[in-house]
C-alpha cells in the first residue's frame, strides 16, 4: 500500500477537505483558529506538504462541522 503523501487517493482526501472548507465559507485563517493552529499549518496540510493523521483529520472534520464517517464515505466514492 502506498503511504506517500503524493498518492492519488491522498490528493483526493485533501481535495475533499479543502472543498468542505470552501463550501462552508471558512477561510484558512478561520479554520486555523478553530484548530488552534496557524494559517501556515492549514495551508501546508491542504497542499500536501504536511500529512494529517487520523486524530488531526477528526479535529478538522469537527472544525468544519462534518463527520469523519461522511468524509470517509466521500473518499470511498472518489
Amino acid at each position: 500500500m502506498d503511504k506517500s503523501i503524493h498518492s492519488a487517493q491522498y490528493t483526493s482526501f485533501l481535495t475533499l477537505l479543502k472543498a468542505a472548507r470552501i463550501e462552508r465559507n471558512i477561510t484558512q485563517v478561520q479554520l486555523a483558529q478553530r484548530l488552534q493552529e496557524t494559517q501556515v499549518f492549514v495551508s501546508k496540510c491542504e497542499r500536501g506538504e504536511r500529512r494529517l493523521d487520523i486524530v488531526e483529520t477528526l479535529r478538522w472534520c469537527q472544525a468544519l462541522g462534518i463527520s469523519l464517517t461522511e468524509l470517509a464515505q466521500q473518499l470511498e466514492n472518489c
